[in-house]
């Protein structure tokens, strides 16, 4: 796929380590990132262009454990719970993209979990916007390491 988008054209690198999240995010020039802390347990960073249709929430925390497989399998089970949820479009050892059906519309999500040192970073789409599957497409594959 040399020549081939994966939607990120005209994106950026993003470095989130200023936010206690040691990770590098492609992200469109007009982003803003908001932080804070949730009880002070949890970051959460927030990085949003609405002109792009981008909105990605980081969840960053003390992990529960450091298997990959039982992080992604506790996101999955938090999805699957949902009334609305449809089905699983695409799965990855580290994330996962998904379809949740409210009556005949369509709203897709994702996560992507990184695990460094003993910490988790869930990233997530944002839940203040209906995103369409490109849209979230574009988002989860901004969260993943370049190729």
């Amino acid at each position: 796929m040399a020549c081939g988008s994966d939607g990120r054209d005209g994106f950026k690198s993003l470095d989130l380590t200023q936010y206690n999240v040691p990770v590098t995010i492609q992200a469109p020039d007009s982003a803003k990132v908001t932080a804070s802390n949730l009880s002070g347990v949890i970051d959460d960073i927030t990085i949003k262009s609405p002109a792009d249709r981008f909105a990605i929430q980081v969840l960053a925390s003390n992990a529960s454990t450091n298997d990959m497989a039982r992080l992604k399998a506790e996101e999955l089970e938090y999805v699957r719970d949902n009334r609305y949820f449809e089905r699983i479009v695409r799965e990855e050892p580290q994330g996962f993209i998904f379809e949740n059906r409210i009556d005949t519309t369509s709203a897709y999500g994702f996560r992507y979990i990184v695990y460094r040192g003993d910490r988790e970073f869930v990233f997530q789409n944002s839940f203040d916007g209906v995103f369409t599957l490109p849209e979230v497409e574009t988002m989860y594959e901004s969260v993943k390491p370049a190729k």
